[in-house]
């Protein structure tokens, strides 16, 4: 069993900072990639931000240079650091994982449950 848990989410103004945390837990034996997606109402979840298992980073052009990525390895949690927020970025944030279990030969996609995130104008 595998569980993404994220935190961090809520209300801010725009222009302000929020921190999201995802952290994964259960018999993991290897995660391949890390990263956030959103999902506004009425629209498609797209993805936000990427870290891949050498350090190497992608976002979408609508937060470069606005929020970053990182990530603690080897307590197997993600970050992403929000800043100069925009009410457009207001979204349902979900973490995913790329990760093999241990047991398995095979990498699958899991998610966490979503934490809301809303920016006032």
């Amino acid at each position: 069993q595998v569980q993404l848990v994220e935190s961090g989410g809520g209300l801010v103004q725009a222009g302000g900072s929020l921190r999201l945390s995802c952290a994964a837990s259960g018999s993991i034996f290897r995660i391949n990639h890390m990263g956030w997606y959103r999902q506004a109402p009425g629209k498609q979840r797209e993805l936000v931000a990427l870290i891949l298992s050498g350090g190497g980073t992608n976002y979408a052009d609508s937060v470069k240079g606005r929020f970053t990525i990182s990530r603690d390895s080897a307590k197997n949690t993600v970050f992403l650091q929000m800043n100069s927020l925009k009410p457009e970025d207001t979204a349902v944030y979900y973490c995913n994982s790329n990760l093999r279990r241990a047991g398995e030969i095979v990498y699958r996609d899991y998610w966490g449950q979503g934490t809301q995130v809303t920016v006032s104008s």
